[in-house]
């Protein structure tokens, strides 16, 4: 079904590039919040421009958090195989969230911009990834070769 490239050094499947890019979409504002702190002056406009509405921020590093430890926990999904089963679940629900989360911002008034705009669509279709991926499947019930 997959080839011998897709597997690393101990037999299990390699995650698809696009799951990084999945959960660098889903992890945004700790990405931000890392360039704006490695960029000491223009930091505080950084994080201004994207984040105007200061309360905005803090939920936005909640969000991020699950992708964050995604990023950590897939180094080690061989010893916590059940954590990182379930982690994919807990990954689409965050990604649910974000989805909600906009469309309640754009209820409550929030201007709809193409920057706005762009991430909702992007966050769908990382929803739809997540979930109807066959390989990603694979990498999270463990498959070895």
């Amino acid at each position: 079904m997959y080839l011998p490239s897709d597997y690393d050094d101990a037999g299990r499947l390699k995650v698809p590039m696009l799951f990084w890019a999945v959960l660098v979409l889903q992890a945004r504002t700790w990405v931000l919040f890392v360039i704006a702190g490695a960029s000491r002056e223009q930091g505080s406009t950084l994080l201004a421009l994207f984040y105007p509405d200061r309360d905005a921020f803090w939920p936005g590093l909640c969000v991020g958090l699950p992708a964050a430890l995604a990023f950590l926990l897939s180094g080690r999904r061989h010893q916590w195989p059940r954590l990182w089963k379930a982690w994919r679940g807990v990954l689409v629900a965050t990604q649910l969230w974000l989805i909600l989360w906009q469309a309640l911002l754009w209820w409550q008034g929030e201007a709809v911009t193409g920057m706005t705009l762009a991430l909702l669509i992007a966050d769908l279709y990382a929803l739809w990834w997540l979930l109807t991926s066959p390989r990603l499947r694979a990498c999270f019930h463990g498959e070895t070769l």
